[in-house]
């Protein structure tokens, strides 16, 4: 599938009127990374989507439509995940982390959180902190991939088996996430349309729009910069107790950065606070975690009438792994990407796609997916819930098909899309947004900043 075909079928399922995709230009054509899989046509659209989308919310607020244009290359490499600090780039991957062999096949273990590590190395028998990762290497050899998938995620681990397609396709999982589309927008209340000031002709196009981003890991993340690039007002909000992981300083370009402890009676107070001048609340934990502190969609909704609501998860939040987290190396491993690439790349062990698509192509679609139901907000009225996951959007990835010769290309210069500015992190050198808008260019006014470097209000 084309680009220009699949932006046609995201614009069909959001229900956008049709005329509006003769305002997009897409430059460049697969392969622009060395992969078998489309992984530039996902780059590409799912970041077209959600600028035209915004030019069409900016339209519906006074403002005349505007083209935009995406171009293959930059929007790929926005998803690269690439920066530097200082002139430094960070190392992202923990020692841990990675491919191992099993007694049967492989399994990804992901090990960047302390006590995602940590709780692995328990299980294997090992002790954190004095094993290496050739005792790990050992240790993972007596055991079969699927038992120990298995056994990390009764822990609350992250690991995942190394599976084909056909095998993922044979797993009950799958079967569940076959009923679910791509995107999931839910009425789920009734409400007037929340007042958005009109925009002047300079203003980008979510000028106004107040935006809480309750997400820690890259697509989450994505979602709320795309968001800010637009002109919303965005609030990370973090916990002081949990870590992050380096890119948080790549991702946090455009937003305010705060802390919020939801375990204390005034932390939960404060977020009741922030969400009544909210338009939109994004949130990544794991299905029922939020409800578990008091803030399910229809409380959410009952505090705010009117706010849209997006939720990511890993599997989809249906199924026997709705609940399990996992992060997009290891989806991509559960789901037959890694074997698919292998066999195509001619390669004995699995091999990871050259970017993390799965995150970025989310994130860029969750801001798609909230500009759609703002748009609906303001027309119809009511609260709405939208729901993606990771797995869905490898569904959606795979349905592009794969891509003939893609090992043929080397991968382009990321020096030639990178700016470079002052952040609370240190001079940080990053990829610009790929989306470039005819009369009001995407940019993040507000530098990016440690957590807690703002106050939790708006």
């Amino acid at each position: 599938m084309n680009a220009h075909a699949t932006l046609r079928q995201l614009w069909s399922l959001a229900g956008l009127p049709p005329a509006a995709l003769e305002g997009v230009t897409l430059t460049g054509a697969e392969p622009v990374l060395p992969s078998s899989f489309a992984v530039g046509t996902a780059a590409q659209t799912s970041i077209a989507a959600g600028a035209l989308a915004a030019v069409e919310l900016g339209h519906l607020r006074g403002q005349s439509r505007q083209r935009v244009s995406v171009d293959t290359v930059h929007a790929s490499l926005e998803c690269s995940a690439w920066f530097a600090l200082d002139g430094k780039t960070p190392n992202v991957w923990d020692a841990f982390s990675g491919l191992y062999h099993t007694a049967d096949g492989w399994v990804r273990v992901h090990a960047n959180f302390a006590h995602h590590r940590d709780g692995a190395l328990r299980l294997l028998g090992l002790t954190p902190g004095v094993a290496t990762r050739a005792d790990a290497e050992a240790a993972l050899q007596r055991w079969r991939a699927v038992e120990f998938e298995d056994a990390a995620a009764r822990r609350g681990l992250v690991a995942a088996a190394c599976r084909s397609f056909a095998e993922w396709d044979a797993h009950p999982q799958a079967a569940a996430l076959a009923t679910l589309p791509l995107i999931t927008w839910t009425r789920i209340g009734d409400a007037p349309p929340l007042p958005l000031p009109a925009l002047a002709a300079v203003d980008r196009p979510l000028t106004g729009v107040r935006v809480l981003d309750l997400t820690r890991i890259l697509a989450g993340p994505v979602c709320g910069r795309m968001l800010a690039a637009y002109g919303a007002d965005v609030m990370l909000v973090n916990s002081p107790n949990l870590p992050n992981i380096e890119s948080i300083a790549d991702t946090s370009r455009g937003k305010r950065s705060a802390h919020v402890d939801l375990r204390t009676d005034a932390g939960r107070q404060t977020l009741r606070q922030l969400l009544a001048d909210s338009h939109v609340f994004v949130q990544g934990y794991r299905p029922g975690g939020l409800a578990a502190l008091g803030f399910d969609p229809d409380t959410i909704a009952s505090l705010r009438p009117g706010i849209v609501q997006v939720s990511l998860s890993a599997y989809g939040g249906v199924g026997p792994w709705g609940a399990r987290r996992g992060f997009d190396s290891l989806v991509q491993t559960a789901t037959g990407f890694n074997h698919a690439e292998a066999g195509a790349a001619g390669s004995r062990d699995p091999k990871a796609l050259p970017v993390q698509i799965l995150d970025f192509a989310t994130g860029h679609l969750m801001a798609f997916a909230t500009i759609v139901a703002l748009r609906r907000q303001a027309l119809e009225g009511g609260s709405w819930a939208v729901h993606l996951s990771l797995a869905q959007t490898a569904a959606w990835l795979r349905s592009l098909g794969r891509v003939d010769n893609g090992f043929a290309v080397a991968r382009p210069d990321v020096a030639l899309y990178a700016e470079t500015t002052d952040s609370g992190f240190g001079r940080l050198t990053a990829v610009r947004h790929s989306a470039i808008f005819e009369r009001t260019p995407a940019r993040w006014v507000r530098p990016s900043m440690p957590p807690g470097s703002h106050a939790p209000q708006w």
